[in-house]
């Protein structure tokens, strides 16, 4: 049975305080990339009471993607958008969600995000987050960009940090590891950079800086 969203709302008080669940319930965060980053992010996101995500991809859930990322048999084959969507609504029903699949590009990426204060990068390729980085920096002096960069393998999970790079950058990871240089991605520390960054985007919501 679904609750209320009477119901839903008095638990998230009771866990946040008003004060704080006010500022996330009115919040609006884009995520670009769904995948092992951008699908744990958004999850987070949903779980802590953010109003409005707004999600980009162009990509269909494959097997390879079932080891890090916040998919499921039934979802092989499936938009990532649509997807994760589907299980967002599952986990929070009251939150808004709109999404675009398609590809990001220099020449859409001010479109598709200028209207947000806040920006999850989340891509796989590094040419990919250079890009969105580099042109939301120059063409959107308003958002705040949060990207994810080194957290492959199974090394230590403190070598993970937080770090403002830029007045409107933040970088989440260990900035080293690559995905071709220790054993690939894996399940744990591709989430556990993915919940710095959610973390830090409840930080920037809230009024809170990184040092």
């Amino acid at each position: 049975m679904t609750p209320s969203k009477e119901e839903f709302e008095r638990i998230m008080i009771e866990r946040h305080t008003k004060p704080v669940y006010d500022k996330l319930k009115n919040a609006r965060v884009a995520i670009a990339g769904l995948g092992g980053l951008g699908s744990n992010i958004a999850i987070s996101l949903a779980r802590a009471g953010v109003g409005e995500l707004f999600l980009v991809d162009f990509d269909k859930v494959d097997l390879s993607n079932l080891n890090r990322q916040q998919y499921e048999i039934g979802d092989l084959g499936i938009y990532k958008t649509e997807a994760l969507s589907a299980r967002l609504k599952r986990i929070n029903p009251y939150i808004e969600i709109s999404y675009k699949t398609i590809k990001v590009t220099p020449e859409n990426a001010s479109e598709l995000f200028g209207s947000f204060n806040i920006v999850c990068e989340a891509f796989d390729r590094a040419d990919m987050k250079a890009m969105l980085i580099n042109s939301l920096l120059a063409e959107c002096p308003d958002t705040v960009i949060v990207s994810g960069s080194g957290m492959a393998g199974y090394l230590s999970s403190n070598t993970i940090k937080t770090k403002q790079v830029f007045r409107r950058l933040y970088i989440c990871g260990d900035t080293v590891t690559d995905m071709h240089d220790v054993n690939g991605l894996m399940a744990p520390r591709v989430a556990i950079c993915a919940n710095h960054e959610a973390n830090m985007v409840i930080r920037l919501i809230l009024g809170e800086k990184e040092v």
